[in-house]
């Protein structure tokens, strides 16, 4: 329920706003790719919607990958720990197992719900 209604609240007067700067702006214009050339070289006519939804999406998409690569040592940090954990599990576990206490002591998993 709370999603269909973030849907109408929000998504719903973007997409409305987005067909209405669309349909306003249908004009072509020129993207100029080389920056000594002028406008005959490399270019590129397109309706200027489409320039500034492209823009938009290209910006998304590489600040997506600005995050993701900044974030990669939380990653790292997050399987080294995870790693860990296993092999603590495994060791604890193997010594209960030498000392016949596996039936006394909750596992880890438990501890974590019975608190």
């Amino acid at each position: 329920m709370l999603k269909r209604i973030l849907l109408i609240v929000v998504a719903l007067p973007v997409s409305i706003v987005l067909v209405m700067l669309a349909v306003a702006n249908r004009h072509r214009v020129a993207l100029v790719i080389d920056p000594f050339g002028g406008v005959d070289s490399l270019s590129v006519q397109a309706p200027l919607y489409i320039v500034v939804f492209t823009a938009l999406i290209l910006g998304v998409l590489l600040g997506g990958v600005a995050v993701w690569v900044k974030q990669g040592r939380y990653r790292t940090a997050a399987r080294r720990a995870g790693r860990e954990v296993r092999r603590a599990s495994a060791e604890l576990d193997a010594v209960r197992k030498a000392t016949g206490t596996a039936r006394d002591l909750p596992a880890l998993s438990d501890r974590r719900s019975a608190a």
